[in-house]
């Protein structure tokens, strides 16, 4: 199982507004996120889509979303860049406290995606699927 990242998706309100945002940002270069250090188990989490790890984000307390991790780079500053594939897949939310910076997140830990979903969750609004997870109804 491949290892993740959380992160607070700082600023954003829902899920529609965090892939708006991830989208505006691709539209400009590659998608990426700087951090000071690069992740001692960073080989665990890079990978093919698919197969490597993910970051998951962090909105309102609730792991909801992930983006999966392509790979590493350097960045401006001697910094390292987590570089990202802008599609944006929803998960089941699940709860997490906000934390700064990154964690890492064991594979066995990692919440179920929505897509494809049998109870067609997938299908409802995000913004309700908030609601309702922070209801504990879903």
């Amino acid at each position: 199982m491949p290892l993740h990242l959380t992160k607070v998706a700082f600023g954003a309100t829902s899920t529609d507004h965090l892939a708006e945002r991830l989208l505006a940002r691709a539209a400009m270069g590659p998608l990426f996120l700087t951090t000071r250090y690069l992740p001692k188990r960073h080989e665990e989490i890079a990978g093919p889509v698919g197969v490597g790890g993910s970051l998951f984000w962090i909105i309102k307390h609730q792991l909801i979303a992930r983006s999966p991790i392509t790979s590493f780079g350097e960045a401006e500053a001697g910094k390292v860049a987590i570089i990202l594939d802008p599609h944006l897949v929803l998960v089941r939310a699940v709860p997490k406290r906000a934390h700064q910076g990154w964690r890492y997140l064991e594979g066995a830990d990692a919440p179920a995606d929505l897509i494809g979903d049998a109870t067609e969750v997938d299908q409802m609004p995000p913004a309700l699927m908030s609601k309702l997870a922070a209801l504990a109804l879903l």
